[in-house]
């Protein structure tokens, strides 16, 4: 069963995600919405991932390197200014999207598997990462004009 590699990345993408939000929150802390935010956001990965471990022990965990990688990829640093924080706020976006579509496809061997259980999760988890997604879209779209018009 091919459920574990998914179940995997996932929880290693939650994870990363976590850890990459608290690196943005720290760094912007003079924006106060947004270091408030990447820690509630950050939290949010560590409950889903939490939430996930009673999955990981039935059906186990094959931990790709994948999320790593793109961690790894995205999160050089993070930025100063007001350009650094719309770009760490759009590579959180991507971090919170490759979530987004891991929660759609474990849905989708859920249903198949007609695990109830993980399909519940999996609804709560996609839930609140639509909802972390939609706060980072808008956060861009406010940050937008200042870096790329004024402070240009």
């Amino acid at each position: 069963m091919q459920l574990a590699h998914y179940l995997g990345l996932l929880h290693r993408t939650l994870d990363n995600l976590g850890a990459a939000y608290r690196e943005v929150g720290t760094a912007h802390g003079d924006e106060p919405d947004v270091r408030q935010n990447c820690e509630r956001l950050a939290r949010h990965c560590a409950e889903q991932a939490e939430a996930l471990l009673p999955f990981v022990g039935r059906y186990r965990e094959q931990a790709p390197d994948e999320p790593d990688r793109l961690h790894s990829e995205l999160f050089t640093g993070v930025r100063s200014g007001p350009l650094g924080l719309l770009r760490d706020l759009q590579d959180l976006y991507l971090m919170a999207a490759e979530c987004e579509i891991s929660w759609t496809v474990i849905g989708q061997a859920a249903q198949g598997a007609r695990d109830h259980d993980l399909l519940a999760t999996v609804r709560a988890g996609e839930q609140r990462t639509a909802i972390d997604l939609a706060w980072l879209r808008t956060r861009m779209k406010q940050a937008a004009p200042q870096a790329l018009v004024v402070a240009g």
